[in-house]
């Protein structure tokens, strides 16, 4: 699979890419991470899933440590082409706190009636 231009050309920019994991059984929402274009090609290359972390300025792929993988199963972007979508088959949990998605606390806010 070739990388959308649309896509490629926000790595051109040096710009990294919103990734957000969803699980392809459920439709949950598993987490969100950065791609940079050698983690989406990795990814696409393997079918594990390979992010870009800022933090260690290094590519890294899910699971490596864990255990927690991610098998790719689908890949779709936005419209703008400065996110993508990844259904994926999530091995273990998501998040790094141990819960199976990285979105488990809810904001509490008031319901106005309409």
């Amino acid at each position: 699979m070739k990388i959308p231009a649309d896509v490629a050309a926000r790595f051109n920019e040096g710009v990294l890419v919103a990734a957000i994991a969803q699980d392809a059984g459920n439709g949950q929402v598993l987490m969100m991470a950065w791609m940079n274009e050698e983690a989406l090609t990795k990814t696409i290359e393997t079918g594990r899933v390979t992010y870009w972390s800022r933090s260690r300025n290094q590519l890294w792929t899910k699971g490596e440590s864990s255990g927690h993988l991610q098998k790719l199963v689908g890949l779709g972007y936005d419209c703008d082409g400065d996110a993508l979508l990844l259904q994926v088959e999530q091995v273990g949990a998501a998040c790094h706190t141990g819960e199976r998605s990285c979105f488990f606390r809810d904001i509490e806010f008031g319901k106005e009636e309409l």
